[in-house]
């Protein structure tokens, strides 16, 4: 699945909804990842963060996705 226009400059995007957030470059490879991305681009209740870090996502009180734990783990 590509990136979604409107986040395509973006790495991490936050679902407002639930305070999770996932990891762009992980759409291709979990399909888990990229229905979620849809539904927050359906929704439009998504978040990006400036600067596109997760650190940055932690600081505004989100929480990583599991699949991306799961790519550090393996990595």
């Amino acid at each position: 699945m590509p990136k979604p226009t409107m986040l395509e400059h973006h790495r991490y995007v936050g679902d407002k909804r639930t305070q999770v957030v996932y990891d762009m470059d992980l759409l291709d490879s979990d399909a888990r990842v990229a229905k979620a991305v849809a539904g927050i681009v359906a929704h439009a209740s998504f978040i990006v963060f400036g600067p596109d870090t997760l650190a940055e996502a932690h600081n505004r009180g989100y929480k990583p996705d599991r699949s991306i734990r799961a790519a550090a783990a393996t990595s």
